[in-house]
């Protein structure tokens, strides 16, 4: 009962997503990507992060759409050490394992670690929906991950007692701490 709850809720996210994204697309002739800074440090923002993400101002597309709708529909779901379904929660290396199987059938590594060992650094080429985007929040190059979903934004599941979430990339924190981006080819 449950999981039918969940595929139905699925669905009409992806419906939903669908019909925004193809409104956005319409109306992004008219539109233009800000990437305004605030004026303040706030701390831990680090200026040389938002130079390593500049190359988030422009879109291309990798052919990996899917990716992101899949991703986008499993925002607040709540997060859970170790989790890997939506029925049972996910932690960031779950959210992504799960999506990028069900939407192309790739089984990637289990750890973030391994994770950033799979495909292609995009290095300065602009991000595509459905690259890796990877993250230092605990010292190590490689110790958070998420799914890059278009307009400098990304999804993931961040930290206990939270939800799977839609966030921007050039936000203060997140800019300071990015690592990379990586491209996961679909065969």
């Amino acid at each position: 009962m449950l999981q039918t709850l969940y595929r139905k809720r699925f669905r009409q996210s992806i419906l939903a997503f669908g019909f925004c994204l193809g409104s956005t697309l319409l109306l992004s002739a008219c539109s233009s990507f800000s990437s305004r800074q605030s004026s303040t440090n706030t701390g831990n923002f680090n200026p040389s992060g938002s130079a390593r993400i500049a190359q988030f101002q422009n879109d291309t597309s990798a052919g990996n759409e899917d990716i992101s709708i899949a991703a986008i529909g499993l925002v607040d779901v709540p997060y859970r050490w170790g989790g890997n379904t939506p029925n049972g929660g996910f932690d960031c290396s779950g959210l992504i394992v799960y999506v990028y199987k069900k939407t192309t059938g790739i089984q990637l590594p289990r750890t973030i670690q391994e994770m950033s060992r799979s495909g292609k650094a995009i290095g300065q080429q602009a991000p595509a929906p459905g690259d890796l985007v990877f993250f230092n929040t605990s010292g190590e190059q490689y110790s958070h991950a998420g799914i890059y979903v278009g307009k400098g934004r990304f999804v993931h599941a961040p930290s206990s007692g939270g939800t799977v979430r839609l966030e921007r990339i050039d936000s203060p924190y997140w800019a300071a701490r990015y690592t990379e981006a990586r491209r996961i080819k679909n065969n």
